[in-house]
């Protein structure tokens, strides 16, 4: 085996060093440069990422911020249209309620004229009624017709008491 040969280690120590030399230089000529030149653009790629990332974060946070301001905004909007139409619904049944009293009071003013009007009538029908009745009866009974202003008398005289 040559390598082994003692009389060629000289020269295999010369072409170790002569080749060591050469990929060193080409190490740091040819493939560093491009390993470090891939390794920079990563981080830069990586840099903008997180600067694009953090300004979207911030994007985003803004966006949230208007997001929530104007759903506060519609939501008190909506709380004073609410607010707005149970009042006016209110002050529709109060108008409607006092409309209805004045209509009820009316008709109640009506029927108890009504009613005052049938007592009174239907109190000359019973005057009537009882003055034939009366003059009936004591015809009947006593044989006696009664005179009719005598038969009156007694009976206005009879109501006047029970009223």
């Amino acid at each position: 085996m040559p390598q082994l040969d003692s009389s060629t280690f000289p020269t295999q120590i010369v072409w170790l060093v002569i080749c060591f030399i050469v990929l060193y230089l080409l190490m740091w000529k040819v493939a560093l440069p491009r390993i470090a030149a891939v390794l920079e653009a990563r981080r830069s790629r990586i840099d903008d990422d997180l600067d694009r990332a953090s300004a979207l974060k911030e994007e985003a946070a803004q966006a949230l911020a208007a997001y929530e301001a104007s759903l506060a905004e519609a939501h008190a909007r909506a709380q004073a249209e609410l607010r707005a139409a149970a009042e006016q619904l209110a002050a529709e049944t109060s108008a409607r309620q006092a409309d209805l009293v004045a209509r009820l009071k009316a008709e109640t003013a009506a029927a108890e004229a009504r009613i005052a009007r049938a007592k009174q009538q239907a109190l000359k029908n019973i005057a009537a009624v009882a003055a034939e009745a009366a003059q009936a009866a004591t015809a009947r009974l006593i044989g006696v017709n009664v005179g009719e202003p005598a038969l009156r008398k007694a009976i206005d005289a009879a109501m006047g008491d029970e009223e």
